[in-house]
């Protein structure tokens, strides 16, 4: 029986991040993985083809207003095939460059489902059942798609985040149950490939999580492009007939029917456990979530959780920076917890929205007496010059000490301009400091200096 210093089940952001790491310090690592590639949901399931198809349909709206700019083209047309061929050439090259990493680093893959047979000890049932003992075990094993009750998906006319990755025609009509990023992304997608979108959410606004004012320019944007949204609405029944689905909504006590050619359910993820045997050894659990501490240990002397399996932001960058702490911590590295309030939050839709900290409602829920500065795309230069005005950066300030407590962006590359605001975020930076530094003219980033400047009422440039 081969004995490592580590193992880790599950080779997601979280777990194969966790591995590489692990052999960088030193450690004989074993990653366990069920499925024949490395990578998990983010690479072949999430993150990556769901991106590779935004920038498709970012590239396609760019191109049907190049006339804009100058520039004539033929009506553009969409090849779905050709669309899914790269988004695969692409997960399959990152696929390559995990195991390249992997094998680098010496860490030894296993190919099977892990399930525990003592903390120390894991079976691993695949094209070869064998068993390994590891001196400490990560629990890496992420989520799946969480599905209702009312609402399960036949992976042909009602559909989930895995099945409407899968090569296929666009349909002509698709509603999109669930607006947090997964839901709003394909929702963006698809308007763009050019569905008719139905985005519907429960809650009484869109990306519930994010500020309020971001949603409600979210909302006004997807509009404007031709998307229906309906807020504070429920499905309470999905009925699959004549090739298509025909949805009961609820608002406000009044019921309405919606027919469309497919749904896709983006209602959430839950863990996935099952079959690994934490139960067996005692692992303590925080509700469907494995509880651990801030050093990613479960109670379980030697064995630690990351990713989507523990109640931290289901976030492939949170899973990785769980993963690093965690194979430190087992290492004897000096190691500090991570401040989940200093993570980012991306949603790559058109418009993109991202945010870091706290939203303005949270802020005063919390005491602060806020201070918010607001600055819009539509007086920025390099946004002019894109094309593309819609949105606005807001920061969310604590008047007492000048700290910034936020910062939400709405508008273009604002999963990239959420950099500065992380970094600033992580070493407590006052908006002074933001005002203080010079940012590059003309970019994109002059908004957020603008909006620095807005919270003191002191704009320049409007």
């Amino acid at each position: 029986m081969k004995e490592f210093d580590v193992a880790i089940i599950g080779s997601g952001p979280g777990g194969y991040v966790a591995a590489i790491r692990a052999g960088i310090n030193g450690l004989s690592t074993a990653l366990v993985e069920k499925d024949p590639f490395l990578g998990g949901t983010c690479l072949h399931r999430g993150c990556i083809p769901t991106k590779a198809l935004l920038h498709t349909a970012e590239l396609l709206d760019e191109i049907r207003h190049a006339k804009d700019h100058g520039i004539i083209v033929p009506v553009p047309l969409l090849d779905i095939a050709q669309v899914h061929q790269r988004k695969q050439s692409v997960v399959d090259k990152l696929a390559k460059g995990v195991a390249f990493l992997c094998k680098k680093r010496k860490v030894e893959v296993f190919t099977g489902l892990g399930s525990f047979v003592d903390a120390n000890t894991i079976r691993i049932a695949g094209p070869a059942d064998t068993t390994i003992r590891a001196r400490s075990v990560v629990i890496a094993t992420g989520s799946t798609p969480a599905h209702l009750p009312h609402l399960k998906p036949d992976g042909k006319s009602i559909i989930d985040s895995d099945t409407i990755l899968l090569p296929g025609p666009v349909p002509k009509s698709l509603a999109v149950i669930g607006s947090g990023a997964v839901g709003t992304e394909f929702a963006s997608v698809f308007q763009s490939f050019g569905s008719q979108v139905h985005l519907i959410e429960l809650l009484p606004r869109l990306l519930p999580i994010e500020d309020d004012e971001c949603s409600q320019q979210l909302e006004r944007a997807l509009k404007a492009r031709g998307m229906q949204c309906y807020t504070a609405t429920e499905v309470t029944e999905a009925k699959v007939a004549g090739g298509g689905v025909a949805l009961t909504l609820k608002k406000d006590g009044a019921a309405s029917t919606l027919e469309v050619e497919k749904v896709l359910v983006a209602t959430g993820r839950r863990p996935v456990l099952e079959g690994l045997g934490h139960d067996t050894i005692g692992v303590a659990m925080n509700g469907r979530f494995v509880a651990i501490d801030e050093y990613m240990r479960t109670n379980v002397p030697g064995v630690y959780a990351i990713g989507d399996v523990v109640a931290t932001p289901a976030l492939a960058h949170v899973g990785s920076h769980e993963g690093i702490l965690a194979v430190d911590h087992i290492a004897g590295k000096p190691v500090h917890p991570i401040d989940y309030l200093a993570v980012p939050n991306c949603t790559y839709s058109h418009p993109e929205v991202a945010s870091v900290g706290l939203t303005e409602r949270a802020a005063k829920e919390k005491g602060f007496d806020v201070r918010v500065g607001k600055f819009p795309f539509s007086a920025i230069s390099k946004a002019a010059i894109l094309g593309d005005t819609t949105g606005f950066v807001k920061i969310v300030a604590d008047k007492r000490y000048d700290e910034v407590l936020g910062v939400h962006i709405i508008g273009p590359r604002a999963t990239e301009l959420i950099a500065e605001a992380v970094l600033g975020k992580h070493l407590e930076t006052t908006v002074e400091a933001i005002t203080h530094t010079v940012h590059a003219h003309p970019t994109l980033a002059e908004s957020m200096m603008e909006a620095a400047h807005a919270v003191y009422g002191e704009t320049i440039h409007i």
